[in-house]
């Protein structure tokens, strides 16, 4: 046996599968004892943004993302221990929060009464490995242009919902464009640990923001305009007393909102020579004067606020506005969350500036993450002992003890180093890519099966070619390969490319096979079956 081994490990394709597998694990870099908080996002002029928590710009593996340790000098193992701390803190007191990557005094806001940090966070990641939606929850939108768009407009549509969604300072979201069958082109986005709110109020709206006044435009929506926007409790209010607070108007509460931005210098200038000829007026028994004509400003065409303008803007060129609003709802609370909710929308959209096309919703889903999380414990808890049952019907099959074992190590080593590639890449695994992992697995067995059948007829045959003989198994194999590969590109496409997940799954596990792992197998079956001579 000592020298069945020394051959095994003098062969080339041995060496090579051990080196994908080792790069596979350090790709997955497991960590099962992790603890902490890993942050998720960051909302822009937060109170942990402005305390210097950042996340970054770039897409960086889960497990070098930054984790929160400690609060207060408390201990943080899980998300339950940090919601119990985050409980216990009152607005503008300071939160001292120690992370693997240094420590931060966040001076904590107050949102309505609410304690607010302005933080996104999940359970510590345990390993690379990055699951889809409906395996960690969050939402999932198909949205298709209103009408038929070149490639220019529609990577502009693109980057103007990743800023979008980037202004709430998420790190876990993906847009992408998906064609189907027909040719059909639509955009797929997905958030985890969000509502389905957020995509279907901020996404599909148009979001074409112009301020006029008169019949004058002043400044449009864009960084073009609007140098900065405001989020910070200082200068954001979801609820503004000094605009009237919530008051009760009939059947429902109706909340005032407001939140500063800076114009650019050309926008403050045009502003300045608009207001200039305008005529000062004052309100009966008031000695405060507004100019003659408001700032009107408007949402996709439709007038969504107007503001008075004070006597002291008159022809100065100022870079600093507020912008009103309100939300409605038939009790106190509903009328907060949704100006809160209509707020938040406004500032992204000036931020970001309008879609170049309106964008209409194919489907828009929540997904829980309960059912994922028993999902891959399920699917974990099958594979092994699908492995174990399969290597004992092959044993008996067989009859080859020392094949066994090399059979079960080829299946698991196939599956680290599609786990590893998943990892390397940033793949999200949904479980239609779990399901390819898994029939990718099965398909190997086949292609085990035949190289065995092959190597034991050429030993029982009087004369051996080995050439041959692993000839003929491969000519199998690939055969068998190009046919699933065939079967499995129309699926990349297909269902706005919902499937893609198991058909880029499968056309991965088979290619892995076919390169690394049945090379490998061949070789050491063949050392091994081979009887002392």
């Amino acid at each position: 046996m000592k020298q069945k081994l020394k051959q095994i490990f003098s062969k080339v394709q041995v060496w090579i599968l051990i080196f994908f597998v080792v790069l596979a694990i350090i790709a997955i870099n497991p960590k099962p004892l992790a603890s902490g908080v890993a942050i998720r996002g960051v909302e822009k002029d937060s109170p942990a943004y402005l305390a210097g928590i950042r996340i970054p710009d770039k897409i960086v593996p889960p497990t070098s993302r930054e984790v929160i340790k400690e609060i207060n000098q408390v201990k943080i193992e899980n998300i339950q221990d940090y919601l119990n701390v985050i409980s216990t803190l009152k607005p503008n007191m300071t939160a001292l929060i120690v992370t693997n990557k240094g420590q931060y005094s966040v001076l904590v806001g107050d949102n309505n009464g609410s304690v607010y940090l302005g933080l996104r966070v999940y359970d510590a990641p345990k390993s690379n490995i990055q699951f889809g939606l409906d395996i960690v929850g969050g939402t999932r939108a198909i949205l298709k242009p209103e009408k038929e768009v070149n490639d220019t407009d529609l990577d502009l549509v693109i980057e103007n919902i990743k800023q979008r969604l980037n202004f709430y300072g998420l790190s876990d979201l993906s847009v992408r464009i998906a064609r189907d069958l027909d040719g059909k082109e639509y955009i797929i986005v997905e958030i985890a640990g969000e509502s389905e709110e957020i995509i279907r109020d901020l996404l599909t709206k148009q979001g074409n923001f112009v301020a006029k006044i008169g019949n004058k435009t002043v400044f449009v929506g864009g960084k073009k305009d609007i140098t900065y926007v405001c989020r910070s409790p200082e200068c954001s209010h979801a609820v503004d007393p000094t605009r009237g607070g919530c008051q009760r108007q009939g059947n429902q509460y109706v909340c005032a909102f407001s939140f500063s931005i800076s114009l650019s210098p050309d926008a403050a200038k045009r502003q300045a020579e608009i207001t200039k000829d305008l005529d000062v007026v004052y309100s009966a028994g008031s000695t405060e004067g507004y100019l003659n004509e408001t700032l009107d400003l408007y949402l996709d065409g439709k007038l969504y606020d107007s503001l008075r303008i004070s006597a002291g803007l008159k022809g100065r060129e100022t870079t600093q506005i507020l912008i009103t609003g309100y939300g409605k709802g038939a009790t106190y609370q509903e009328a907060v969350a949704d100006s809160t909710k209509q707020m938040k929308s406004l500032q992204s959209i000036l931020m970001s500036g309008s879609m170049p096309v309106k964008l209409d919703v194919v489907s828009v889903e929540n997904i829980s993450p309960k059912l994922g999380k028993e999902f891959i414990s399920g699917a974990a808890i099958i594979g092994l002992f699908s492995m174990i049952a399969i290597v004992f019907i092959l044993f008996v099959r067989y009859r080859e003890p020392a094949v066994i074992m090399p059979m079960f190590l080829i299946m698991l080593s196939e599956v680290i180093i599609l786990l590893g590639f998943a990892a390397l890449t940033s793949w999200n695994l949904d479980s239609a890519s779990i399901a390819g992992i898994l029939v990718a697995v099965g398909t190997g067995v086949d292609d085990l099966i035949v190289i065995m059948d092959e190597i034991k007829k050429g030993y029982s045959s009087k004369f051996t070619n080995w050439k041959k003989i692993l000839g003929r198994a491969f000519f199998i194999i690939f055969g068998s390969y190009f046919t699933t590969v065939a079967a499995m590109v129309p699926l990349v496409f297909a269902g706005a490319g919902l499937l893609k997940g198991f058909a880029i799954a499968t056309i991965t596990g088979v290619t892995i096979g076919v390169v690394i792992t049945r090379p490998a197998f061949s070789k050491i079956a063949e050392i091994l079956i081979k009887k002392e001579e």
